[in-house]
């Protein structure tokens, strides 16, 4: 599809529960790769759970740290199962879900 064609009208309303749960997939898939991320790049005494906003434990470079990695990560997720689920998408029904 080239850039100017737009989607037609059933072709989005049909993706919305895909994409739903793609989000929900990208979401959980995320979750456990920056849970094991985490574990690699902080010390073993800091490794079971990355520091939170409200924890005073914690200083605020090493929250702002684990949340821009967290971020990053799910940003990153979120692209790839998005891109996949319209690829996917566009094979069956011959449209793509975007634009």
């Amino acid at each position: 599809m080239s850039s100017n064609e737009s989607t037609s009208t059933p072709a989005k309303i049909l993706y919305r529960p895909i994409g739903m749960v793609g989000s929900l997939v990208a979401g959980a898939v995320a979750g456990a790769v920056f849970k094991q991320v985490w574990k690699l790049v902080t010390p073993k005494s800091m490794a079971d759970e990355a520091p939170k906003a409200l924890e005073s434990d914690f200083d605020l470079k090493e929250v702002l740290a684990a949340a821009a990695l967290q971020g990053a990560i799910f940003a990153v997720v979120k692209a790839l199962v998005d891109r996949g689920g319209a690829r996917g998408f566009q094979r069956v029904f011959g449209e793509w879900p975007g634009n």
